[in-house]
């Protein structure tokens, strides 16, 4: 489906698109491809036992610190809207996401997106700038 220069691990979330995600002209509203980019990392999150309640009950949230989206085409109100997500393998302490969406119908790149998060601790929300052990034993046991 994908040309994400990625790892092996990859995902891909369903999205139908509803009424309220489209502005005026009958168009997916940009800012609603960032809830895209949610449903399919929780997709991901899901397939690769990857959850987020599990690190921050082990010490450490994962905000998102940088978002990029590039957009191509456009979605319609009931559109479905394919996901992709795949993780960057990165030696750095940060999970980096790359989306492709595209048009179930038609199969069109809709646009094509990166976020990437970082770990902080739970409780001060201090960076960590090593990888936390939870995250060292999940990649190890997905090959990474």
């Amino acid at each position: 489906m994908s040309n994400l220069p990625l790892t092996s691990l990859s995902a891909v979330a369903r999205v139908e698109v509803r009424f309220n995600e489209c502005d005026p002209l009958g168009i997916v509203w940009h800012g609603n491809y960032v809830n895209y980019f949610q449903e399919g990392r929780e997709a991901f999150g899901k397939k690769y036992n990857l959850d987020y309640m599990e690190l921050f009950h082990k010490g450490f949230a994962t905000p998102i610190v940088h978002l990029s989206t590039d957009f191509k085409k456009t979605l319609q109100y009931k559109d479905v809207a394919l996901v992709e997500t795949a993780m960057r393998n990165t030696p750095a302490a940060k999970i980096i996401f790359d989306y492709v969406i595209r048009c179930e119908k038609t199969n069109d790149v809709i646009c094509k997106g990166t976020t990437t998060q970082v770990f902080v601790e739970s409780g001060t929300m201090n960076l960590s700038l090593v990888i936390p052990e939870v995250f060292v034993n999940w990649k190890k046991q997905n090959g990474l």
